[in-house]
């Protein structure tokens, strides 16, 4: 059974034919990497899942995604609660200007959630699960903004996981990253993949084959290519994706 179905989705900004027909299905507890020149729909393509580009004025999408069997752009869906099952990481850590235990209790307090000891064990398991507990156990009510760019990306997973989704999209969650924080981000995204489905957005070739089981490639808004990693990098079935993953353009 597939955890996310797309089909047939396009979509505009106004008159720019940002997406032209995009078909594609994810398996649950895999990652998947888009990857593609800059400008080509990747990351649109992302925010189609928990309905981002809906915030930005012009923007018409047709076609049908399906998660979990159910389409999520029918008219009497809830986005809050399909935010809740969709989490998302952004290119550069944005965490707020709280305290990095509040950082993660966020959502849960957003979404009516008073128990104050379900909130330590949730905050506690959300970062465990994002690799950052060891680091800062002692330093929770310190400012998110004394951390690293690197804690501050795990910290802003850790606050992604705290509402329990089953899907996490991450739009190139460490381009903004030196080696060794990106290094961290990937280990955490392999051990993340037991128990989320994630989708993710990366310009970087080697990470795409190191942290993904399957791979797609965008040009120009079209999906020229969907297949396992390997395959993908190793014989592209399209001279396009030939050319761009060895480096002729892009």
């Amino acid at each position: 059974m597939y955890k996310i179905q797309a089909r047939h989705v396009s979509l505009y900004y106004n008159d720019f034919h940002a997406l032209k027909g995009i078909t594609m299905d994810f398996l649950p507890n895999t990652v998947t990497a888009l990857i593609g020149p800059s400008g080509c729909g990747k990351s649109t393509f992302l925010r189609v899942f928990n309905r981002m580009n809906d915030l930005i004025s012009g923007v018409k999408i047709s076609g049908n995604v399906m998660i979990d069997g159910e389409d999520i752009y029918e008219s009497k869906k809830d986005i809050d609660e399909l935010r809740k099952k969709v989490g998302m990481v952004f290119q550069k850590p944005n965490p707020f200007p709280k305290s990095i235990f509040e950082n993660v209790a966020y959502g849960l307090r957003v979404n009516g959630e008073n128990d104050k000891k379900f909130i330590e064990e949730r905050v506690e398991r959300s970062l465990v699960q994002s690799a950052l507990w060891e680091e800062v156990k002692d330093k929770l009510k310190k400012s998110a903004f004394e951390l690293s760019g690197g804690q501050q990306q795990r910290l802003c997973i850790a606050r992604a996981l705290a509402i329990e989704p089953s899907i996490l999209l991450m739009d190139e969650p460490a381009s903004a990253l030196d080696p060794i924080s990106t290094a961290k981000i990937e280990e955490l995204i392999y051990e993340l993949k037991k128990n989320y489905t994630i989708i993710i957005v990366t310009h970087n070739m080697q990470q795409a084959g190191r942290v993904s089981d399957k791979t797609a490639f965008f040009y120009i808004g079209e999906l020229i290519e969907y297949g396992d990693t390997k395959e993908i990098f190793t014989n592209p079935k399209n001279p396009r994706t030939q050319n761009y993953i060895t480096g002729r353009f892009g």
